[in-house]
């Protein structure tokens, strides 16, 4: 399964999607925007960006490590503004091991890991195209753990809970 993303596509990924709801989300652990509906662990949020013409909706969760809770991740599934393609979009906290990138297991499995394409004050972002291999996985999953690294030999595993995954995804607009 690929689990990466070009600096190109990331690029027109990034500009395509909610980056300012995203920060803004994910700095204050308080999403803005109006939350339309919850599906177990996950939220479905919507706003109006600034200077769009509709309402943009995108379905998160904010987690935090157990035995670290400085360390918390945001992550995001949303559709790209032409509707042909998902994003995962997990912002991390700043400090984290950028060359290492994100790794994800889902249930026990090592599903592999993505780069960070972008940092800001807020955090680092990670992200890749929900394809149907990985978007099923979620989608049948129990729980799932996304690792970031301080250093090249320390992982930190911080669960995200997949319940509702399946049924969130379907209500995104």
């Amino acid at each position: 399964m690929n689990f990466w993303v070009s600096r190109t596509l990331a690029k027109v990924i990034f500009l395509a999607t909610l980056a300012s709801a995203g920060q803004a989300m994910a700095a204050a652990q308080q999403p803005s925007g109006n939350v339309k509906s919850t599906h177990g662990a996950w939220s479905i949020i919507c706003d109006t960006p600034a200077g769009a013409t509709s309402e943009q909706c995108v379905m998160m969760q904010n987690v935090v490590a157990e035995d670290r809770p400085e360390m918390g991740l945001s992550v995001v599934v949303l559709r790209t503004a032409d509707n042909k393609a998902e994003i995962l979009r997990v912002l991390a906290p700043l400090g984290v091991l950028l060359p290492n990138g994100l790794g994800l297991n889902v249930d026990g499995k090592d599903i592999g890991r993505a780069y960070f394409v972008r940092c800001f004050q807020d955090g680092c972002y990670a992200e890749v195209i929900l394809e149907k291999p990985l978007l099923d996985t979620l989608k049948s999953g129990k729980a799932a753990t996304f690792i970031v690294f301080q250093t090249p030999e320390e992982g930190i595993g911080i669960p995200v809970d997949l319940k509702g995954f399946a049924d969130g995804f379907n209500a995104l607009p």
